[in-house]
């Protein structure tokens, strides 16, 4: 079915035709690896593609380190990699996923979609600090968790993109026993119970 494009979003057509075709990519490769639920794969568009768009309109970088953790089918990373095809083409993006197989679609639809990553499929903890000016992470981990993986992985002033649910403010408050941190909270435009959290300046209290 042919997608139509979200006045927020505005790509060209190339870079909205390559978002179709990793969906496509998806959805053949999901019954054997289950990138995604098979709840969410009717939805696959506006639930984990556009959801992962806002995501990148989130974050003002000119070059310089984007890193993904979790990547699992690819969401937010490889539509990170796409998008800034035309408006960040010097951004290195950075994919990493510890499931073997899941780690192999990364890089063969990266491949298949002329993409340049760098996918590392290894334990978070196991990898020494990227270094990066963003990092983003989907239904990874809860928040004080990610707040620890932020202020290993991210350069001083960088930031954090992390998507969450309606409990967000309860993971808010948790993560803030161990870490403090400046957070703002950006309204899902996919969907109304989520929110991507913006956050920097993580330091142990």
């Amino acid at each position: 079915m042919k997608q139509e494009q979200p006045d927020w979003l505005n790509v060209s057509r190339e870079t909205f035709q390559r978002l179709q075709d990793f969906a496509e990519l998806v959805k053949k490769w999901n019954p054997a690896i289950n990138l995604v639920s098979k709840s969410s794969l009717a939805d696959l568009w506006s639930r984990h593609i556009l959801d992962s768009c806002q995501v990148y309109q989130q974050a003002a970088v000119a070059g310089g380190s984007w890193v993904d953790m979790g990547s699992g089918g690819g969401f937010p990373g490889l539509v990170v990699a796409i998008l800034r095809l035309e408006s960040d083409p010097e951004l290195r993006v950075t994919l990493v996923e510890v499931d073997r197989r899941k780690s192999v679609f990364l890089s063969q639809a990266a491949r298949q979609l002329d993409l340049k990553v760098d996918v590392i499929s290894e334990r978070i903890e196991a990898i020494a600090p990227l270094g990066a000016n963003v990092l983003t992470a989907r239904a990874l981990a809860p928040l004080d968790q990610l707040c620890g993986f932020a202020h290993k992985m991210l350069i001083p002033e960088g930031v954090a993109l992390f998507q969450k649910g309606a409990t967000f403010q309860a993971e808010l408050d948790e993560a803030k026993k161990s870490w403090a941190f400046e957070v703002e909270v950006v309204a899902s435009k996919v969907d109304p119970s989520a929110v991507i959290l913006k956050m920097e300046g993580f330091r142990h209290v």
